[in-house]
């Protein structure tokens, strides 16, 4: 009661601390959950070191084109309030109702008049070092941090301005036409009173100088930073995209990365791996190839690749084969730089031989730690950090601080990458709105638009706005000329070119011409409408326009990125389809949506770890929550497991969840029950479930708002391959655990043990990393030598992935004596069985890369390390629900770096192995990330549905159900008038049955007949 008490009487308020890609989505779960929400950031701007990336991996999205969509909601929320310039100085108070003082720095900019027109950068005299460019270009002392930064707004660095400094100039003031420049602003302090508080500070790269001596960095002009390389590499970047050596602008011939500067170093006082270098250096690798295509050539030295993320594997595979992107196995053991500032590498190989390599550019693949700022936010906020530096948290409760109330996420937790990042994210937002309570949109604000201008009949008004996304588009499309191309189209009235369409000032920008110009079509030629087209959407309802009036040329995928090879033909067919959006458009009738009402109820699918924390998590937050499980128990991989890689009990977790489960009121559990069918839509989905009963099946159909599909994953039994199922001691991981945990009297006569990494995984079969093989190899590694310490263990291994914190424990295996021996993948380890007369032999027989001979190894226990594989149920879930599978079997989200617990389909949401594997807090992570995003569905008294929906014509319509037989949605029925009627709410507007009525009674007012025959026209004239 207390509790609960507690939660009605807290604030409707969260505070996030850090304004990189981890405190942006957290701002963005809690302000669409309900939350009036503060976004405090140290600098002048939000965005953190994401918005000094190229690109991402492994779908090779613009880095930018990533962000600036997140960028733009969030200066448009009305319950997000950004404050940058501020540092938390104060905290006092508890769950519910804590007191926050702010510091915030003046800016000496007004933000409310200034235009961020660049009149005063481009008058200021004083030049100084751009951090942004990573030290290799220079800025002005008034300056925008970034091109799409947000705030969009100009700020003067005291430390460089010559009036700080010297009490002069004031030139800026002079030539502002906004009159936005304020000398006399003061630090002030702001006083703010918030129900949770999140810490998301984020990350500082290693910085080489910090070191005694890195491979001449700082020192040889084309020894630079990984971060450095990404700036080079970008069209914002001090180069503008053209990818040359700092020494003397010349594009470089040959390229290597040095993996591990500034992590896996117990030297340096980073033991632990940074988890994302690896996949970032294939990356930079692929990139420099697409921007030299030819006559360049990468090398990675590295210590392992751990591409242990989702398609990380099959991405490295294909820059092998794509681009002959070549990896070396061994240490660099220094740099020197030659007469005309080439620079050698002396390199020990993994046969022990030392050779040196001469190279144009040397990039340091550099670790992460926490900034400066996140030390001192620690102090404020009275939390603990761990020896390693990062945020104290436990396996279970993974963004729970040690102050009930303070969440952690991002790199605060721990090195992660993008998406890891979203998802902790929005798992602390979870538990932040959790202990909220009742409190949910007590402080927020209805988001309003102009009044939509009634255009249907007007004279044509086309507005055509070309992106260059930077380096993407315009490196094969010649965005200039295809902008006056438009302007010579009939009907358009404007056409600009830009840097990046989806930047905040850019929509703004946007909304203002529309207004200005008095447009009533829009086109905007960019990237893919899969991401961007709900941000345009927006950006044209802002300025008084139905978002139908909306039509997207996608002339990054469709043109520059398809034909990088031949400019000419990717802007002629750039021209091409701005054409057809123009005619398309041109045709485009208003759409309006219907509202349904929210069913407050989850449905859960899969009662493993995963699904059993999604719902406990949707049920804590006040709303109803069915899970259902097709076995007869719940706890699915995790009843397997008997002890953890950082030591805590998976038994006590099995049993917390459960009994949780088994005592909430808001929870209804099915055991041995399966889904049959899946009708609705989101906010109102109807379930059928079978259930088994000792009587027989029982049918019940369950009504919805959202789904939560967390079937999990197994352990692949390696039947047939290397004597598995024929003699007992050929065991899995997973087996040996129970064995360790029994203390079964098979160990008490092993004296040597052989662990075999990568069986059924990696392979061509399953081509991807199972991501818990080399942590569960450690661990029981570990557990055999702690209760059998004079057992001998050894790991045949490709690559051992240990990443992030867990590096610690592989360090710890490798002291205590156990033995890890690399393997080629051309050349794997040999099972066979020997006999004698002493009985039947395991023989392992497998290359040893020192010694350069084969290695015969006879343990007592063989150790296969098998692939995860998802149930091949999965197959049937996701024809039910009409969602997609990857090629593995795993489920398929809906963005890999944007919406990783999310599906295309709307109100469907993922988490835990039925995404990919992944260990207990990871999996954790990622159901209360997909949780909130159910919460903000059924927080919701109506959604809006129906917007692209197909419409009967009663007049034509023959009955003869073709609709009904073709729709895989099951949507059209036989109305009281004996014609097909359809229910525009339920319509997923795939368009199947305009296709097929024979009639053609059927259309669909966003893809009619008229616009596509003009679309068509448009592409022949």
């Amino acid at each position: 009661m207390a509790t609960e008490s507690r939660k009605n009487n807290a604030i409707g308020a969260v505070l996030v601390i850090g304004g990189g890609i981890s405190g942006v989505q957290a701002a963005l779960d809690l302000a669409t959950s309900g939350f009036k929400t503060y976004l405090v950031e140290y600098s002048p701007t939000v965005g953190g070191k994401m918005a000094q990336l190229d690109k991402t991996f492994p779908t090779n999205d613009c880095s930018t084109c990533i962000l600036a969509p997140k960028l733009g909601d969030l200066a448009r929320h009305p319950d997000i309030h950004l404050l940058t310039m501020c540092e938390v100085i104060r905290v006092s108070g508890q769950v519910g109702n804590f007191s926050v003082s702010l510091l915030k720095r003046p800016r000496f900019v007004d933000l409310e008049r200034c235009t961020a027109c660049g009149t005063c950068a481009s008058k200021c005299p004083k030049k100084t070092v751009d951090t942004y460019n990573q030290g290799l270009s220079e800025r002005k002392a008034i300056y925008l941090p970034y091109p799409q930064a947000v705030p969009q707004k100009y700020v003067i660095d005291a430390s460089q301005c010559l009036y700080f400094t010297k009490g002069k100039c004031r030139v800026c003031e002079k030539v502002c036409p906004a009159q936005a420049i304020s000398f006399s602003q003061q630090p002030e302090v702001l006083e703010l009173q918030v129900g949770a508080i999140i810490a998301a500070p984020g990350f500082a790269p290693f910085d080489p100088l910090s070191a005694s001596d890195t491979y001449g960095y700082g020192k040889f002009a084309n020894v630079i930073t990984s971060l450095q390389f990404e700036r080079i590499l970008s069209a914002s970047g001090p180069y503008q995209g053209e990818l040359r050596r700092p020494s003397d602008g010349k594009p470089p011939e040959q390229i290597a990365f040095i993996q591990c500067v500034g992590s896996r170093d117990l030297l340096c006082g980073r033991g632990y791996c940074s988890a994302v270098c690896c996949m970032a250096a294939v990356k930079e690798a692929v990139v420099a190839h697409e921007h030299l295509t030819e006559g360049v050539a990468t090398t990675i030295f590295f210590m392992d690749i751990r591409a242990q993320g989702k398609g990380y594997e099959q991405y490295v595979a294909a820059a092998k084969q794509q681009y002959d992107v070549k990896c070396l196995f061994g240490k660099v053991a220094a740099v020197e730089e030659l007469d005309n500032c080439r620079l050698r590498l002396h390199h020990t190989n993994e046969h022990g031989q030392h050779s040196y390599h001469d190279f144009d550019l040397v990039i340091l693949s550099v670790g992460m730690g926490l900034s400066p700022q996140a030390d001192r936010l620690a102090a404020v906020l009275g939390l603990p950090l761990e020896n390693n530096g990062f945020c104290r948290t436990s396996l279970s409760a993974p963004t729970a601080t040690t102050r009930e109330g303070i969440l952690a996420c991002g790199a605060f937790l721990g090195p992660r990458d993008i998406a890891d990042s979203v998802l902790s994210a929005g798992a602390a937002a979870c538990q932040a709105s959790a202990h909220l309570g009742a409190q949910r949109y007590s402080l927020t604000e209805q988001r309003s638009y102009p009044e939509e201008r009634h255009v249907s009949g007007s004279e044509l008004r086309v507005g055509v706005f070309v992106c260059r996304c930077g380096f993407n588009i315009a490196q094969n499309v010649d965005v200039a000329e295809v902008a006056s191309y438009a302007r010579s189209l009939a009907s358009v009235i404007h056409a600009e070119e830009t840097l990046f369409a989806c930047a905040a000032d850019s929509c703004d920008n946007m909304v203002a011409i529309i207004v200005q110009r008095n447009l009533n079509r829009v086109v905007v030629a960019s990237c893919t409408p899969r991401t961007h087209a709900p941000l345009f959407r927006e950006t044209i309802r802002q300025a008084g326009l139905n978002d139908a009036y909306l039509e997207m040329a996608n002339i990054r995928e469709q043109c520059s990125w398809v034909h990088q090879q031949n400019p000419e033909v990717a802007t002629t067919k750039a021209k091409a389809l701005v054409r057809m959006a123009v005619a398309r458009v041109s045709r485009a009738s208003p759409l309006h949506v219907e509202s349904v009402v929210v069913q407050p109820r989850a449905l859960v699918i899969g009662g493993g770890l995963a699904g059993m924390r999604a719902c406990l998590a949707v049920a804590e937050q006040g709303y109803q929550c069915f899970l259902v499980e097709k076995t007869q128990q719940l706890g699915g991989s995790l009843r397997h497991l008997r002890h953890t890689l950082e030591g805590e009990d998976p038994a006590r977790v099995l049993r917390t969840s459960i009994s949780k489960i088994k005592r909430h009121p808001l929870i209804k559990t099915y055991l041995g029950a399966e889904i049959r069918s899946v009708h609705g839509q989101v906010g109102d989905f109807h379930t059928t479930i079978v259930q088994q009963a000792p009587s027989g099946g029982k049918t019940q159909v369950l009504r919805h708002g959202a789904i939560v599909v967390a079937t999990g994953a197994r352990e692949f039994k390696p039947d047939g391959l290397f004597f598995y199922g024929e003699d007992p001691r050929v065991v899995t991981q997973l087996e040996l655990e129970s064995l360790i945990a029994e203390n079964h009297s098979l160990l008490q006569r092993v004296g040597a043990v052989v662990m075999l990494q990568c069986v059924g995984s990696r392979t061509e079969e399953r081509p991807y990393c199972s991501r818990l093989c080399c942590n569960e190899a450690v661990k029981n590694a570990l557990l055999l030598k702690e209760k059998y310490p004079g057992v001998e263990v050894c790991i045949l291994h490709r690559d051992i992935r240990t990443y992030g914190l867990r590096e610690e424990y592989y360090q710890r295996a490798r002291e205590l004596g156990v033995l890890f021996s690399r393997y080629q993948e051309d050349n794997p380890p040999v099972v066979r069985l020997l006999h004698d007369r002493y009985g039947a032999h395991i023989v392992v027989e497998v290359i040893e890369p020192l010694l350069g001979s084969v290695l015969s190894l006879r343990p007592d226990l063989l150790v296969l390390s098998t692939a995860i594989v998802p149930p091949t149920t999965n197959e049937d879930l996701a024809s039910i629900l009409k969602i997609p599978l990857d090629a593995d079997g795993f489920f398929l989200e809906a963005h890999a770096k944007l919406r990783p617990a999310d599906f295309a389909s709307e109100g469907i949401f993922l988490c835990g192995m039925a995404h990919y594997p992944k260990p207990i807090d990871e999996a954790i992570l990622q159901a209360e990330a997909a949780a909130l995003r159910t919460v903000s569905i059924l927080a919701r008294e109506k959604i809006p549905a129906g917007r692209e929906v197909a419409q009967v014509d009663e007049s034509r319509c023959q009955s003869c159900l073709t609709c009904l037989r073709v729709c895989p949605f099951q949507v059209p029925i036989i109305g009281n008038s004996g014609k097909a009627t359809i229910n525009a709410v339920a319509c997923q507007g795939c368009g199947v049955c305009v296709a097929e009525c024979p009639a053609a009674a059927i259309k669909m007012e966003s893809c009619s007949d008229s616009q596509l025959l003009e679309t068509l026209g448009a592409l022949y004239s």
